[in-house]
């Protein structure tokens, strides 16, 4: 009696990856953090001189250090966080695996996709992945927490974030109608 084998018809080498540069992520977190920062030290200096204060030359200097200092420091140590964790997408004739930054990866057949979109704009762009059902999805081995899942109205979708990916997310949803054009 002769062992079953499972045959996939075309190249088993078609893989295409996905992932996030961590100098993308780093510049993308230094403006984000320093968009808020700038506003914050404004305020706070603001309601300080409403209540008397006046500032000193030197004082201006220690304004200005902490506006460039602190978004950098911020940004360097949540890169350092998330090092190992950035999000990630392979393609292949398997099937898709993904993971968002900081979460436990999936393994979704092709078969198992519903469909597939972008939701958001430049970095902030988000990858919604819809399966067939719940139990297409298979967990795969690695740290982080639970993969990144929206329910509405009785449907699951995985959400992975795809904004700082490279090659970008136009590209990726071209590979993705490539695989499964009838579910893009």
């Amino acid at each position: 009696m002769a062992d079953h084998v499972d045959q996939v018809l075309g190249p088993t080498d078609d893989t295409v990856s996905f992932f996030q540069a961590r100098g993308m992520f780093y510049v993308t977190a230094l403006w984000v953090l320093a968009a808020a920062w700038l506003p914050m030290l404004l305020i706070t200096l603001l309601i300080r001189m409403v209540g008397g204060y006046r500032p000193r030359p030197a004082d201006i200097v220690l304004f200005a250090e902490f506006t460039l200092i602190v978004p950098a420091v911020v940004a360097a140590v949540m890169l350092l966080v998330v090092w190992r964790r950035l999000g990630w997408l392979h393609t292949s004739v398997h099937g898709l695996d993904f993971a968002a930054t900081g979460r436990r990866p999936v393994h979704l057949p092709w078969s198992g996709i519903a469909s597939v979109g972008l939701h958001g704009r430049g970095p902030f762009t988000e990858l919604i992945i819809t399966p067939v059902a719940e139990d297409y999805a298979t967990p795969l081995p690695g740290a982080g927490g639970p993969p990144r899942l929206r329910r509405r109205g009785g449907e699951t979708a995985y959400i992975i974030d795809v904004g700082l990916m490279s090659p970008g997310p136009e590209v990726l949803l071209a590979e993705l109608h490539r695989r499964v054009p009838s579910k893009v």
